[in-house]
């Protein structure tokens, strides 16, 4: 069985790694395209390695571009490499460009469409993720659930049949790349927090950028905030440096392995990731997102998740509050990768082959 997995962004390679290693531990015959979306060929290269990614059997060279741009030129180079392959199936991660451009070239050629973390839903349809999320699980013909919540969603939806409970294919990830060590991380000053800032929600809008940054800046423990490129840019744009202050220490971008230790060992985490959320949860580490909104409700009923928005005051009163808390156990539930790689089986009728 081939089936064809379309990435594109860091987030979408740590959920492939797995799903493509147990597809070839099955016998089956994985096929890696990467769109080029995330375009620092550099970081891209790194998390290959750390997650034992074969290199991508295409890459479609997308590369920078506005959202709509970025869709099409995937679209139309996906279109012909999906017709000319016949993959039994084109799997699909999260909810990025990518995402969305591998499910509408999926459903342009015919070609059997699943979706992995399917059902999450944040109510905020301001998100572009959120609308790739609705989108794609609606042209999804197999709808890969990663919790309750989302299986919850999906038939709030009407979306009942070709859906399966798989558990977070994150969580394998994050046991892989953990049982290794990294190695060569200068370790930060402790405690300290670890902050991320990416989504276009945030550096799009220079005011929520500049709460974010000033609400870090006021945390009375050292912030380590590893720069995303798209931040970066961002923060160049800024006529002043209001936020900028001798707590928050601005590092380059960290591979995958050294971004898990500076998580693991973080007294707490300010994120606007999705998955980080998730990452802190498993490694025990308390999370402060910065949204008013997230897809993984259940961290925060579980309360290992606090929504804290944009506003300064509320962030620094949240991270404060975080770095006060007890960790908690690491736990890092595996075996989502093998439920996908089931589920495809079954699915597509496929009789399990023979591994010697």
């Amino acid at each position: 069985m081939n089936v064809c997995s379309v990435v594109g962004v860091r987030p979408e390679f740590v959920m492939a790694a797995p799903v493509i290693d147990e597809l070839a531990a099955a016998g089956h015959d994985p096929t890696l395209v990467h769109t080029g979306q995330h375009h620092d060929d550099a970081l891209s290269a790194a998390f290959f390695d750390e997650l034992s990614l074969p290199q991508p059997d295409h890459h479609l060279g997308v590369g920078s571009a506005p959202r709509g741009e970025q869709i099409a030129r995937a679209v139309e180079r996906l279109v012909p490499l999906l017709a000319a392959r016949d993959p039994d199936a084109t799997l699909v991660y999260g909810d990025t460009t990518s995402t969305l451009a591998g499910a509408i070239a999926a459903v342009a050629t015919d070609t059997p469409l699943a979706h992995v973390e399917a059902g999450l839903r944040s109510a905020d349809w301001r998100m572009p993720e959120e609308r790739a999320r609705v989108v794609v699980d609606h042209l999804a013909d197999l709808r890969l659930a990663p919790t309750s919540d989302a299986l919850a969603a999906l038939d709030a939806e009407g979306v009942t049949g070709g859906v399966r409970d798989v558990g977070d294919v994150r969580a394998d990830a994050v046991a892989a790349v953990r049982s290794s060590d990294p190695g060569g991380l200068p370790a930060p000053t402790s405690p300290y927090v670890l902050a991320t800032v990416h989504r276009a929600a945030t550096t799009d809008d220079a005011a929520a950028l500049r709460g974010v940054l000033t609400g870090l800046a006021r945390v009375a423990a050292p912030v380590v905030l590893p720069i995303h490129p798209r931040t970066a840019d961002r923060l160049r744009a800024f006529d002043d440096a209001d936020w900028a202050a001798e707590q928050v220490r601005l590092i380059d971008p960290v591979g995958y392995a050294e971004f898990l230790t500076l998580l693991a060992d973080a007294a707490a985490v300010a994120t606007d990731s999705g998955g980080v959320q998730r990452e802190a949860a498993y490694l025990g580490t308390p999370c402060v997102t910065l949204r008013d909104q997230t897809e993984w409700r259940e961290t925060v009923r579980d309360g290992r998740n606090v929504l804290a928005g944009t506003e300064p005051d509320e962030i620094t009163a949240a991270v404060e509050e975080a770095v006060a808390e007890p960790s908690r156990e690491p736990d890092v539930p595996t075996g989502a990768a093998a439920a996908i790689v089931a589920a495809i089986e079954e699915w597509r009728g496929v009789e399990v082959p023979e591994v010697s």
